[in-house]
């Protein structure tokens, strides 16, 4: 069954709802610490530029070093993400993730600031991955819509919440402050997600006695409709992450904001985008994911073009039009993550999204490498050629329309 064809469910069961819902919240949690952790830095940018004296290149691989040693470590984990229970996998990553945020937090140059962005990604990026897993086992597909909505509206609560809030601890207490506070809350998240979070072991009881060991991430690579969804996360980041590391030195610089005004962008981005999420995972569920999906695509285009070529502008409009970029940009991850989680049956899925999760880390560091080095300063610090790097990001949005409709429904998925 196709992305289009998406069947509706014939009969189903809500007893599980409410255990449903706790598990999507602790989930959502997960999801929202490490993402605040990354986009964290992108308002930061001027903040570190100014601080370390560096250049838009130097600062992209900042934001990229987080997302290639995501991807690195989540194409190592594809080979046991199977094997071991869903809950301890994300608890062991998750402390490894907490870990590497503390040592942001102390991190006194910028180099050993890389050395702990690269070990706070490679614990990160398995998060994802293991939260998406999770959603897919336990989630029927006919609600998998919502649910990734609900989990996704983590990166709309780090707007709101956590961007302001970590960008007004580093005007008082210095950048620094904010991943320390991040890291206390992480580590206080364990003990309460290993007391409310499941054995989640339905993958481990679809593997038969005596199978190949190897046989789960053999299966991810030789089954070539995986690779549509590969090139898919590819064309998603490279849609979104060109334009979004930039944003806020641009906006700082050549538009004429300050440092503290951008706290208003994100705020009400963010809000909007809480509301959103949820209504598009929704939508998504009723009218089918890839159809939502195009929608969402094509309307991403005009805010992307706008954003890119912004001239001084007064803060207000600057809102209104970030505010639709953010909507559309990240409402469009909802259906899109819920098509590739829904391509693979339960007993590979750890495997798949881990190998899937390397390539959007991998694609995202790629995608900001690529806007810095297009990207350069003039002597005042007004940013050059960021409208060259909007057009990549539509190109990518349009393209990634077309690989999308070959993404495939597994078989099993549809039939629940």
């Amino acid at each position: 069954m196709s992305a289009q064809s998406e069947g509706a469910p014939q009969n189903h069961t809500d007893s599980h709802v409410p255990k449903e819902r706790i598990i999507i919240l602790i989930l959502a949690l997960f999801q929202f610490f490490h993402i605040l952790d990354f986009v964290i830095m992108m308002p930061l940018g001027p903040v570190f530029m100014k601080e370390f004296k560096i250049n838009s290149a130097e600062f992209g691989l900042l934001v990229s070093a987080y997302t290639f040693s995501a991807g690195i470590l989540g194409f190592l984990g594809a080979f046991f993400m199977d094997r071991f229970d869903r809950k301890n996998a994300l608890l062991f990553v998750y402390f490894g993730f907490a870990l590497g945020t503390l040592f942001c937090a102390l991190a006194p140059n910028y180099e050993m600031l890389l050395a702990a962005r690269i070990l706070a990604g490679g614990f990160g990026g398995m998060i994802g991955a293991l939260v998406l897993s999770i959603i897919g086992d336990i989630i029927p597909i006919f609600r998998r819509g919502k649910a990734t909505g609900v989990v996704m509206s983590a990166f709309s609560l780090a707007s709101v919440i956590g961007v302001p809030s970590g960008l007004y601890l580093a005007n008082i207490w210095g950048w620094h402050f904010p991943f320390l506070a991040l890291a206390i809350l992480s580590f206080v998240l364990l003990p309460i997600s290993y007391l409310a979070l499941p054995e989640i072991r339905v993958h481990l009881s679809d593997k038969k006695e005596g199978e190949d060991k190897w046989l789960a991430i053999k299966t991810v690579f030789l089954r070539k409709t995986h690779y549509y969804a590969f090139a898919f996360t590819t064309l998603l980041m490279f849609g979104g992450f060109t334009v979004i590391p930039f944003l806020s030195p641009f906006l700082v610089s050549n538009v004429g904001l300050t440092t503290e005004q951008l706290p208003y962008i994100y705020f009400f981005g963010g809000m909007f985008t809480f509301f959103t999420s949820r209504m598009i995972g929704i939508l998504s569920d009723t009218y089918g994911k890839f159809r939502v999906y195009l929608i969402l695509a094509f309307a991403s285009i005009l805010p992307v073009l706008i954003i890119t070529n912004l001239k001084p502008t007064p803060v207000w409009v600057v809102i209104c039009i970030t505010t639709l970029f953010m909507i559309l940009v990240s409402g469009r991850m909802v259906p899109a993550f819920a098509m590739i989680t829904s391509t693979v049956e339960p007993k590979i899925r750890g495997s798949f999204m881990s190998v899937n999760t390397a390539v959007q880390q991998v694609a995202s560091g790629l995608a900001s490498l690529l806007s810095g080095a297009i990207l350069s300063q003039t002597a005042t610090g007004t940013l050059l050629h960021y409208e060259i790097v909007g057009i990549i990001s539509v190109f990518s949005l349009v393209l990634s329309v077309y690989v999308a409709s070959f993404v495939k429904v597994n078989e099993k998925e549809s039939a629940q």
